[in-house]
């Protein structure tokens, strides 16, 4: 058999192109109904990147897996607390309303 070797990187990067793509699909296809839910979820998931960003910022030294990390950091909890936000105002607009 003839072993074929590929590049780590355009490996990583076809994988990364793939998920763009896959992402934007599924983003746009969304009924307006599961939005909320979804938004949630998303919610989770960027803590679970945090956990990830804080193994990866957390060893000694100046490296560039801790400056990823530590702007992986930053836009997670960016995310998260708009997140949050956009579905407490979406939750908000199906509250019945004081007279």
């Amino acid at each position: 058999m003839h072993d074929i070797i590929v590049n780590p990187f355009i490996q990583q990067f076809s994988v990364f192109l793939l998920a763009i793509f896959i992402g934007y699909y599924v983003v746009w296809s969304v009924t307006p109904a599961l939005h909320t839910p979804l938004m949630s979820v998303t919610n989770a998931i960027s803590s679970v990147i945090i956990v990830g960003a804080l193994i990866a910022a957390g060893p000694e030294g100046l490296s560039a897996a801790k400056i990823l990390g530590s702007i992986a950091i930053a836009l997670a909890a960016v995310n998260i607390f708009g997140g949050f936000a956009v579905t407490a105002r979406m939750l908000a607009m199906y509250k019945k309303k004081k007279k």
